[in-house]
């Protein structure tokens, strides 16, 4: 394979979460806050729920709940459930009577498909398909051709979603995927059942897009590492973490086959693998945001992705390039904890 596709998975970006205390903290007098916190495996990654509680009955309700919204996302929008909305929009190319939920992410993606110029697309299903099949045992074990490529970037445009009256539709052979936004819209939907059952203080990580609100009860914030992509354990930047999401996309994440080395996050512009960059953190105000923008940088790369961000109203984001270079936006270094770097 072309050493261009190779580079893409040379080094690893993980996203840590920094908090002190984690799992509880010891038990305090007087009703003060402790600390509670949950880790499950749903959306295929892991998920944690920490929050600030008077005590352990009250903090595992909440929780729950919290949890219970992520489900319902992963219910809805699941790329491995036969019954999600997800999967029949894919299968049948309509869903009638769509959950309203459903119908708002897909709404929503056309916003950062119309901010990105296309880099985000979630009607990129087919592409990723078509490369997935190139790696299949018995496969070619090769990159699709120029004229295959072509040929399915027609199915990839997001404008041809149809949403009207309650019903989706696509045209013939196109398919969404949601693998760039449904993380975040599951992370904010469990912040705001936090915040309806009265929590002020807590945070959703959901595999390194998570979001963060209020603060520690010693007024210090929600600490979030980003790790050294070339020496692990080691952090090239700390984030203070206040009433903010923050997601990272990068090449590190899955693989279509493990030989394959091939980068899930194409450009629907052109249908080959982004590559340039080996990671992007952004920081927003919802998760959504963060999510899907995050995936919009990593697919425009240095130049066209920091020109969008710096046109975004409450975004930032740090880059760092193949050559190992850290590429800030104008405001990013403002969420930095001193000394951090």
């Amino acid at each position: 394979m072309n050493s261009k596709y190779k580079i893409l998975f040379a080094f690893l970006l993980i996203i840590s979460i920094l908090v002190s205390g984690c799992v509880q903290s010891e038990s305090q007098e007087n009703g003060e806050l402790q600390e509670f916190q949950q880790t499950r495996s749903i959306m295929d990654t892991t998920v944690t729920v920490a929050v600030y509680a008077s005590n352990e009955s009250e903090a595992s309700k909440v929780i729950d709940d919290a949890f219970n919204e992520i489900y319902r996302v992963d219910d809805l929008m699941s790329p491995s459930k036969e019954d999600s909305q997800l999967n029949i929009l894919n299968t049948r190319g309509e869903v009638e009577n769509a959950d309203p939920a459903f119908i708002h992410v897909l709404e929503q993606s056309k916003y950062y498909s119309d901010k990105s110029g296309g880099a985000f697309d979630i009607t990129i299903q087919p592409v990723l398909d078509l490369w997935r099949s190139k790696f299949l045992p018995g496969g070619p074990q090769e990159p699709p051709t120029a004229d295959e490529l072509n040929e399915t970037l027609k199915l990839v445009n997001y404008s041809e979603i149809n949403i009207e009256d309650g019903n989706i539709s696509l045209k013939p052979g196109m398919k969404v995927a949601l693998g760039g936004i449904a993380k975040g819209y599951a992370v904010d939907r469990a912040i705001e059942s936090l915040q309806e059952n009265g929590i002020e203080n807590a945070f959703v990580n959901a595999g390194g897009d998570g979001r963060y609100i209020g603060q520690k009860p010693d007024g210090t914030p929600w600490m979030v590492g980003l790790q050294n992509p070339d020496r692990s354990g080691q952090y090239i930047t700390a984030i203070e973490a206040r009433d903010i999401a923050v997601a990272t996309s990068g090449n590190y994440e899955r693989y279509f086959n493990e030989s394959a080395r091939v980068s899930h996050i194409s450009d629907p512009r052109t249908g080959y693998p982004s590559e340039g960059i080996i990671s992007s953190t952004v920081i927003a105000r919802s998760a959504i945001d963060a999510d899907a923008f995050a995936t919009a940088v990593f697919v425009m790369g240095e130049e066209e992705g920091l020109e969008m961000v710096e046109n975004l109203e409450g975004v930032e984001c740090l880059i760092i390039t193949e050559d190992r270079r850290l590429v800030y936006s104008s405001g990013f270094k403002e969420y930095e904890a001193e000394g951090s770097i």
